[in-house]
């Protein structure tokens, strides 16, 4: 019998959990800092605190690129922690609080994404501005989302695409993204900008900002876990290719999860992760462990992004 508070999971079920042990051990990995003083050996860490203390405290201009993908402006629980929807303006003045000093860690030539919805893309431009310069908002659909009788069903969020100088690095051809070819044209004869292979024809194309092949994990992927805000692995293997070299550091202070760290390991890259919730500091370092055994990444096969439902 499941002990109480337990969830009950079908057979197929992929979803990560804790084991008690699991528990114990991976609680060693965890870097809880005292209330005082710099944190230092942050390389491939993860830290158990908020990000709004702790940011003030990491070594300035060693991250190559941050990845925030902060509370929305919703009423919303986070495991034990929860989040209290505010005025926009408020709202706008808590992001410039953990921007600020996050802005201080990065090397000249980084890159910054924030995560957001349409309710706080206006704010997320508006502080991000302020510290840093606009390159792009990415728009992709979420494939999920509840309908609704009185309004257009919610299936689209935003990433804001910052630099630190108008130096920095970009990758597009690490990032090129598979589709299957509907009307394939030909010039004399020969396919014109697309391939036929054995189980069809398909086309690479340029990244864009508007990304439709995203999957939002769930039962079924070894990558799910409970946690209500997961980011898709897939996702952040386009922004790291994108915008990072092998070895870059990569700095996550809300990592929920531990998506960030997951991929960043998977894809040769270092990571410091910061997170309120011990719980999810947890399954991000199981989700670690994992990564270095298995560098699979759901949709990214042979060094290109596959469309989704490109092949049957």
């Amino acid at each position: 019998m499941a002990g109480a508070g337990k969830k009950q999971r079908a057979p197929r079920n992929r979803t990560l959990a804790l084991t008690h042990g699991e528990r114990k051990r991976l609680a060693k990995e965890i870097v809880q800092p005292g209330p005082e003083g710099a944190v230092r050996g942050v390389r491939d860490r993860i830290i158990l605190g908020d990000a709004s203390d702790l940011l003030a405290r990491l070594p300035e201009k060693k991250f190559d690129l941050l990845f925030a993908d902060p509370p929305y402006n919703l009423d919303k629980s986070f495991g034990k922690k929860k989040f209290r929807k505010v005025g926009p303006e408020e709202y706008e003045k808590w992001l410039d609080s953990w921007l600020e000093p996050a802005a201080r860690l990065l090397k000249p030539t980084a890159s910054v994404y924030i995560c957001g919805d349409w309710r706080s893309s206006a704010a997320i431009q508006r502080a991000g501005s302020k510290h840093f310069i606009l390159r792009n908002r990415i728009t992709w659909e979420r494939e999920k989302g509840r309908g609704s009788k009185t309004n257009w069903k919610n299936s689209s969020e935003d990433i804001w695409f910052f630099t630190v100088s108008d130096v920095y690095v970009f990758n597009p051809g690490d990032v090129m993204l598979k589709r299957r070819v509907i009307a394939p044209y030909r010039e004399d004869g020969k396919p014109k900008d697309w391939e036929e292979h054995d189980d069809g024809r398909f086309r690479l194309t340029h990244p864009s900002n508007l990304w439709t092949d995203i999957t939002v994990p769930f039962w079924s992927m070894p990558e799910n876990t409970d946690h209500p805000t997961q980011k898709p692995e897939k996702l952040l293997a386009k922004l790291i290719l994108a915008s990072t070299e092998k070895g870059a550091m990569i700095l996550d202070p809300f990592l929920g999860s531990g998506t960030t760290a997951a991929a960043a390991k998977k894809l040769g890259r270092h990571f410091t992760g910061i997170e309120i919730d011990e719980d999810h500091c947890l399954l991000a370092a199981k989700r670690v462990e994992l990564a270095a055994k298995d560098k699979r990444i759901q949709g990214f096969e042979d060094g290109v992004f596959w469309d989704r439902n490109a092949r049957t």
